[in-house]
């Protein structure tokens, strides 16, 4: 029998945790062991529970959860922290993975991309808002923004393949889509997204929407609107 993923809830609106805990149960392989209201509850449950996961509000009543993903994955690094907000903007979303944290939802869009989102963070694999994802590829389509002509050394030491997998993983675009939508399989998107961080040295996903943005792959500006 396998083992289930133990899953810690942090979001200050009793409701809401409830609404999370329905949706979890549904699926057998995950087990909510706790919840908290803030982020000094929060951190204490995490310390005695040490659950696999950890989901976190941005905004908690005594602390930003971007500090609090910080702590819990300087605590325990092994521990996948996904986060569940409100906040759309890229501001938030870059700060978060940059935070430590391995996957975001939109809590407008739980219901519906909630478990897809547990299955892949807790493989260890960068999970991001689809919704989000769309959004800023139609405002890039809409804006008819040029890309800037790139003469980097770095990028042009990337295969076709990886050039085009660095501008959909840069866009936020989830590893299982982008293999369906290549027609390959997502552990050879990842294979790819770790030789494109090696050629280009870059270590987090934020370095690499950045780098992206750099190169005028995608125009991150327009993640703000």
């Amino acid at each position: 029998m396998v083992q289930k993923k133990s899953i810690l809830i942090i979001d200050d609106h009793p409701l809401f945790r409830e609404g999370l805990k329905a949706i979890i149960e549904r699926d057998a392989r995950f087990e909510v062991v706790g919840e908290a209201g803030d982020g000094r509850q929060g951190l204490s449950m995490a310390k005695k529970l040490k659950p696999d996961l950890v989901m976190v509000d941005i905004s908690l009543p005594d602390q930003n959860g971007l500090q609090l993903t910080r702590e819990i994955r300087s605590l325990w690094p092994e521990t996948r922290v996904l986060i569940v907000s409100m906040h759309s903007k890229i501001d938030y979303i870059t700060e978060a993975f940059q935070a430590g944290a391995t996957g975001y939802v939109v809590k407008d869009s739980a219901s519906e991309r909630l478990l897809n989102a547990l299955e892949t963070v807790s493989k260890g694999e960068y999970f991001l808002d689809s919704s989000v994802s769309h959004s800023v590829v139609k405002m890039l389509m809409e804006s008819g923004v040029k890309r800037a002509k790139i003469t980097d050394s770095a990028y042009e030491s990337l295969t076709p393949r990886e050039q085009e997998i660095i501008r959909l993983l840069a866009e936020g675009i989830s590893t299982r889509v982008i293999a369906d939508k290549l027609f390959i399989s997502p552990k050879t998107v990842e294979n790819h997204r770790a030789n494109i961080m090696n050629k280009l040295g870059v270590h987090t996903t934020f370095e690499l929407i950045r780098y992206a943005a750099r190169l005028g792959l995608i125009d991150v500006a327009l993640w703000r609107e």
